[in-house]
């Protein structure tokens, strides 16, 4: 089943959101700004929660959504998927991270595999994802995301 192509950001924050509130370390972001990697686990942690505000300060109001439909989601688009009813992650590996950081800007991604309920319906996906960061006056929030099916 093809979920709205907004939910590979869910899938690919879940594991390491779980794994932060159980209180275990926070993903792999060793060897990143410490703002940035903060950051990160910050956005990891509001998209598994489905928290609007948090989503609503890490995001860009010029973000963007690339997903498999070919169709672009802006912000207010992408966080309202994310915070629908019926909504919820329940297996989340993420692998093949990738990691690329300059002054004021950085790609976080890697392979995700998910399974989970998109509006009430199971679903599991496969996928890749790109996370663009812009620091901006200070603060690091993601600025494009593109996301694609693997078979």
């Amino acid at each position: 089943m093809r979920v709205s192509h907004w939910k590979w950001a869910i899938c690919a924050a879940a594991l390491i959101a779980a794994s932060a509130q159980a209180g275990q370390e926070v993903g792999d972001y060793s060897g990143l700004p410490q703002d940035l990697a903060a950051a990160a686990t910050a956005y990891d942690l509001a998209q598994f929660k489905s928290d609007r505000s948090e989503l609503e300060r890490l995001l860009a109001d010029d973000y963007t959504l690339a997903g498999t439909s070919g169709k672009n989601q802006t912000k207010a688009e992408f966080i309202a998927d994310a915070v629908a009813p019926g909504s919820k992650t329940t297996y989340v590996a993420i692998s093949q991270q990738v990691r690329k950081v300059w002054s004021n800007g950085a790609v976080l991604g890697g392979m995700v595999d998910a399974k989970g309920f998109n509006h009430g319906k199971a679903y599991a996906i496969r996928g890749r994802f790109v996370d663009v960061w812009a620091k901006r006056n200070g603060r690091w929030q993601v600025i494009f995301t593109q996301f694609h099916y693997v078979q």
